[in-house]
């Protein structure tokens, strides 16, 4: 009896010494004021989130995860209820972090490589520029104003992570995290439909090509820059020949397109409404504020005759439909995206871009980027 013990006890000993001989990477540290709170370690990889381990946090807070070091560079996350703490691996490293609870997003201390503190840097970056989106959609002044202003303060933005975090290092994973960064749930980075911000990604690819040419996600970025590419590319122009059955009443060019719920819905039927066309990308990473302050402007005046006519761009059909699921204005999508016959009879050069219409379904004005929208519309109505 005693012999079968020795047995088992040795092959169990056995299998943890293979289980430590296999390469891993460390995240240790502690969490203050976090006793019995439950710790997370979770891999942020392309299909989503993928929990690897857990722990419940003691008076002390100390914690200890281990797991396999990645191929390639990869990303994981430390979280705590909706608190969350992004760092990268390269390999075998250990990453310390120390933070206390309350702070837990934003104020913690973490080392282990120059990827781990560019990373936090582009976090607190991305955390100031939500935080002041948020006040100036709560402020109240006009959309057209907040709208340029909100335009101003993305490039601005985007400018500063290209020359700081980008271009500078595209072989470094903090480039690669800086490339999907979220604004109100969108990517501000537009890898699809912005020209200049796919020249981000493909300095990216390049460098993860060259790097790790195997790698899931050195694919995956290649695989969007080609489609970015493709999707920016200058068309040839051609005449343009309206055709006589686009043409309704006084100038207005109706627009026949399915919602999500697949009905075409005709630009022309909403006659007896002031309506707002607006072609947007809900990939933009403007698109979520400024479904904020439309949404303000619409609950306001829908019950008055405004109605709006949103005209989605975007190449990804079911992204668009989540993405349009929640809003209560009409939301229809041209599969042609930037090459749309509608993009071309409209004059749209760039996103988004809005019209107004009157009741008798006249084309009213087109929406500049200084224009007091909302003292527009309700002269219409």
């Amino acid at each position: 009896m005693k012999r079968n013990a020795y047995i088992a006890a040795a092959l169990l000993f056995a299998g943890f010494t293979a289980c430590n001989n296999e390469p891993a990477f460390k995240v240790q540290g502690e969490v203050t004021d976090a006793a019995d709170k439950m710790l997370y370690l979770e891999q942020t990889g392309l299909d989503g989130i993928v929990a690897l381990d857990s722990v419940e946090l003691g008076s002390d807070g100390a914690f200890s995860f281990a797991a396999a070091r990645p191929e390639a560079p990869d990303f994981y996350r430390l979280r705590i209820d909706n608190k969350v703490i992004n760092f990268s691996v390269d390999s075998t490293e250990t990453v310390e972090v120390k933070v206390d609870y309350k702070n837990f997003a934003t104020e913690y201390n973490i080392q282990g490589s120059e990827n781990n503190q560019k990373i936090k840097e582009l976090v607190l970056l991305q955390t100031d520029l939500q935080e002041r989106v948020n006040r100036m959609a709560q402020s109240g002044i006009p959309v057209g104003i907040a709208q340029d202003s909100l335009t101003r303060m993305v490039d601005a933005y985007k400018d500063e992570v290209k020359r700081n975090y980008i271009f500078v290092a595209p072989n470094k994973p903090y480039a690669y995290f800086a490339l999907f960064q979220v604004l109100n749930g969108y990517m501000i980075f537009d890898p699809l439909n912005n020209k200049e911000d796919v020249k981000c990604f493909a300095a990216v690819a390049t460098s993860m090509n060259n790097l790790y040419p195997h790698a899931d996600r050195s694919r995956n970025l290649y695989n969007m820059v080609i489609k970015g590419m493709k999707n920016t590319r200058a068309p040839q122009v051609k005449p343009l020949d309206i055709p006589a059955d686009k043409i309704q009443e006084a100038s207005i060019i109706d627009i026949p397109l399915m919602d999500i719920k697949g009905t075409v819905r005709h630009l022309t039927d909403l006659k007896g409404k002031v309506v707002l066309i607006d072609f947007t990308a809900y990939g933009s990473a403007e698109s979520g504020a400024r479904n904020l302050l439309l949404r303000e402007i619409y609950d306001k005046y829908a019950s008055q005759g405004l109605e709006i006519y949103q005209v989605s761009l975007d190449t990804d059909e079911h992204f668009w439909k989540t993405a349009a699921d929640n809003l209560p204005w009409i939301c229809v999508r041209d599969p042609q995206g930037p090459y749309s016959t509608y993009v071309r009879l409209y004059g749209v050069t760039q996103l988004p871009t809005a019209f107004l219409v009157g009741r008798n379904n006249e084309l009213n004005m087109r929406i500049g980027p200084k224009t007091d929208l909302e003292e527009a519309i309700k002269k219409l109505l």
